[in-house]
């Protein structure tokens, strides 16, 4: 009863020492998630990485446009066209773009690809010591956790050189798949009692083609699948500077640390469900949708299912519909626009056909269901995680690795973004919080 008392103590301190009034965010013009009041980012920082555009500003007022990211210049759709045009892999293509800023002559793209190849084998006794000696229900968690032991295994960490933040980039990149793999056939072992499969790696593999070699019992899979693997990964590589992974590696970026510590801090941003980790939660939200509504031809008894989402009656009770809406993108997210046209011509006449319609029919309805909710007509989209969670089930790929894989892709733009940093932040990142809490007198143990 004690422990019992204590604990109920802790929790009503935890609540009581942590609430400020909302009221008080007004008073002192305070942008909370350093969001302006029309749901802009603040202007934090300049890059020549991404742009994420979705919106003008037309006299003053926020005008919705169709979403277009833009790597290096370079719009995502040409960049991914055509790629499928000429039918080949072409994340490593965009690895290269955004880390040394131009696009690769076939030499240079040659040169590249060998040298991801030659960085994917772990360090020795890695895997035994860090990975299989010390797994996690979660792979982001062991993720994280192996970059930082990385740290142990590099004889200068903390070298700042240009040539060496290069170097370690593209040797964490080229590792990070094998890490993800790793830590994901032990978790089967360990949390699971299933079989753990270990694969060498076959030189010469696209990321895509590594992934899914390694993943598979049998090691087989079509081109097709690894091509629209490796489309996936092209989609996930950078989205710009201002959302909560990328921000956070250059905040820590900022302070000096070392590539390890800023690049698991991103990986630790990602995790979170409001972030990379939203994919699976459009996959629970549809498996709930699955589960109550019976025609799942019938707009009104989907509408009524996603109302009572939307009124927290539902799901997870938060109110939210995952997988619409975006901070920057209004009328589409080029991600989503991609991905659904992938993801129809994959379901087309298979059984996961019935499930994409429904994913559409929520696309379509729950824009109409926010206005007759907030009252406004808001401009809403899907985002890239209505329809990836989909993709990776028609590959075959378990839900552990939705976000990892989210991660293995983005991990080229954090560092393009630590390097931009390091060469032109030279300030540490420290934004102002207003205390709001009263001066009070010491007062004795004995007398409280």
């Amino acid at each position: 009863m004690a422990n019992e008392s204590a604990r109920d103590m802790l929790y009503q301190q935890f609540v009581a020492n942590n609430a400020i009034d909302p009221k008080l965010y007004d008073k002192y013009i305070v942008k909370r998630g350093l969001r302006n009041a029309d749901g802009t980012g603040v202007m934090a920082g300049l890059t020549n990485i991404c742009n994420v555009h979705g919106y003008v500003i037309n006299e003053g007022e926020k005008s919705p446009i169709p979403g277009k990211l833009i790597f290096r210049g370079y719009d995502i759709r040409d960049l991914v066209g055509n790629a499928v045009k000429e039918d080949r892999f072409a994340y490593e293509e965009i690895v290269y773009l955004l880390l040394m800023g131009s696009l690769p002559s076939h030499e240079e793209l040659a040169a590249f690809n060998s040298l991801i190849d030659e960085n994917r084998e772990l360090p020795d006794d890695f895997f035994e010591d860090m990975i299989l000696k010390a797994p996690s229900r979660n792979i982001m968690n062991k993720m994280g956790r192996a970059l930082l032991a990385l740290y142990s295994y590099d004889d200068n960490p903390e070298n700042r050189s240009p040539e060496y933040e290069m170097a370690t980039a593209i040797s964490i990149i080229s590792k990070l798949p094998n890490i993800m793999v790793s830590a994901y056939q032990v978790k089967r072992r360990t949390y699971d009692n299933e079989s753990m499969i270990m694969h060498p790696l076959i030189k010469g593999h696209s990321t895509s083609q590594m992934i899914l070699s390694a993943l598979r019992p049998d090691r087989k899979f079509t081109d097709a699948e690894a091509k629209l693997l490796d489309v996936m990964l092209m989609l996930h590589a950078e989205h710009g500077g201002g959302n909560n992974s990328t921000f956070t590696c250059r905040v820590l970026t900022s302070s000096g640390t070392d590539p390890y510590s800023a690049y698991s801090a991103a990986i630790g941003s990602l995790k979170g469900p409001k972030h990379g980790g939203a994919n699976i939660k459009v996959c629970e939200m549809f498996d709930c949708i699955k589960e109550n509504v019976r025609n799942w031809d019938n707009e009104g008894e989907v509408a009524d299912f996603l109302r009572k989402i939307l009124n927290k009656q539902a799901f997870d009770r938060s109110g939210l519909i995952y997988g619409m809406g975006h901070a920057v993108y209004t009328l589409s997210d080029p991600r989503a626009v991609i991905l659904k046209e992938n993801a129809h011509k994959l379901a087309a006449g298979t059984e996961f056909e019935k499930e994409f319609k429904l994913l559409e029919l929520v696309e379509q309805l729950t824009p109409e269901l926010f206005a007759e909710k907030k009252g406004d007509v808001k401009a809403m989209c899907a985002n890239v995680d209505m329809y990836s969670g989909l993709v990776y089930r028609m590959l075959g790929i378990p839900s552990d690795l939705y976000t990892p894989l989210f991660a293995v892709s983005r991990m080229a733009g954090w560092c393009a973004h630590r390097f931009e940093e390091l060469v032109t932040g030279k300030r540490i990142i420290r934004p102002a919080y207003k205390a709001v809490m009263r001066e009070r007198e010491y007062i004795p143990i004995d007398l409280r």
